[in-house]
């Protein structure tokens, strides 16, 4: 079931011109489901890709050795899904490249914080957030839905001003 409030957000970003190519890493996918569960993605979604292993990730930012969750990260990220967005869209539609990257809760140790960074860029801006995601007696299934309500609400503010 999709929250009302998201399902709401979700209409208005398919009712929009606006086209995106999606990248995400380590957290999000709740996102992408949510915008194909509404009526009118494949006006909105020219693509979306889990870069979740290290070697998909330096294929889109071009670096191995960079943090997987860091700013950089999500900028290079959204930067590549601008591009990507520009080669897929048959038209002249407003176009955005969506980068998030995301540390959450997991079954091994890791060190570090449980956080996310969301990048938006395009034809004239790069929007750039952080999250930082408390360690509670939280689930990881919390994380990724507090995650993907975050991306859909940037998505909405950026599609619709």
């Amino acid at each position: 079931m999709i929250p009302p409030d998201i399902a709401e957000q979700i209409s208005a970003i398919h009712a929009a011109p606006t086209r995106l190519v999606l990248v995400f890493a380590g957290a999000g996918s709740l996102g992408l489901a949510w915008l194909h569960a509404i009526a009118g993605s494949s006006r909105t979604v020219l693509e979306a890709i889990d870069a979740y292993s290290p070697r998909s990730l330096a294929t889109i930012t071009g670096n191995l050795n960079a943090p997987a969750v860091s700013a950089a990260t999500a900028q290079a990220m959204a930067t590549w899904a601008y591009h990507r967005a520009q080669t897929l869209s048959d038209g002249d539609w407003p176009l955005i490249g969506v980068g998030l990257t995301a540390a959450i809760l997991t079954d091994r140790q890791r060190r570090g914080a449980d956080h996310a960074f969301l990048a938006i860029h395009s034809a004239t801006d790069t929007l750039l957030e952080h999250l930082n995601l408390p360690r509670t007696d939280q689930h990881r299934l919390d994380q990724e839905i507090i995650v993907s309500r975050w991306l859909i609400a940037h998505i909405a503010r950026v599609v619709l001003g």
